[in-house]
Formats: C-alpha cells, structure tokens, sequence
C-alpha cells in the first residue's frame, strides 16, 4: 500500500498542477473516499469481481466514483506487477498451466471456495397454476 500510495499522490498532484486553479488553496469538497478506500474497492472488484453498484453501497458514495478510483489505481497495481488480463479467460487449471508456461511464468492461485446462491428448482412447465376458464 506504500508503494502504491506514493505513485497514487504524485499523480494526483502533477493533475492538479496541469490544469489552472479555480479555486483557493484549500477550497472545495474534501475527498470522502481517501486513498486505502479506493484501493481496497479496486482489489475486491478484481478478486470477486463485484459490480461497481455493489462497491458504490459498500463505501457509500456513487458508482461513477468507485469507476474513476479503479481506473485510477489500476494501472499503478499493473506497475507493481499485479494484472489481469482482459482477453484472457481460463477456465481449467490445465489451461493455466498451460498459460503460465508459454512465458516461463509463475503464477498464485487462490482456491478460496465462494459459495453462490441459486433460486430453487422451478417445477412444472408453466409459472402460475393452470386454471379453466369460467365462461357462460
């Protein structure tokens, strides 16, 4: 978090100081959603895959707000090493060791077993009871 935090202030500061001031020194809102925050919304949406709705709940604050702090933090956990890539879609562990081996590389993998809940089994073929029609 060090590490990522120093790259995270300077950019935001050569941001700031690339466009003119509009406003005093100090003025404006004050950031609700800090740094440790934006973050840990970043990690949990690239571990669990979580919607940016879902994050905006969580840390109450909007879900423009959670997309701008992942694609802010994101390419400064890539510098540190820490991707995943988009186009790349394993779905059996002989397909990440074939992956991993292309390059030589040497990958982690979580087996944390996450438990999905699933709507019970419908019965029948239609959704509501079949009833006659009472026409006289």
């Amino acid at each position: 978090m060090a590490e990522v935090g120093t790259l995270w202030h300077e950019q935001h500061q050569a941001r700031l100081t690339a466009r003119p001031r509009r406003r005093a020194v100090g003025a404006g809102a004050k950031h609700k959603f800090v740094f440790v925050d934006r973050l840990l919304a970043a990690l949990v949406s690239l571990r669990h895959g979580t919607t940016h709705d879902v994050l905006a709940c969580w840390f109450g604050v909007d879900r423009s707000t959670i997309t701008r702090a992942i694609g802010e933090v994101r390419p400064l956990l890539a510098q540190r090493g820490c991707t995943v890539a988009p186009d790349v879609r394993l779905r059996t562990l002989a397909e990440v060791v074939e992956y991993l081996g292309l390059d030589g590389r040497t990958g982690i993998i979580d087996g944390t077993e996450i438990r999905v809940r699933r709507p019970a089994a419908r019965t029948g073929t239609n959704s509501s009871p079949a009833r006659p029609s009472r026409t006289r």
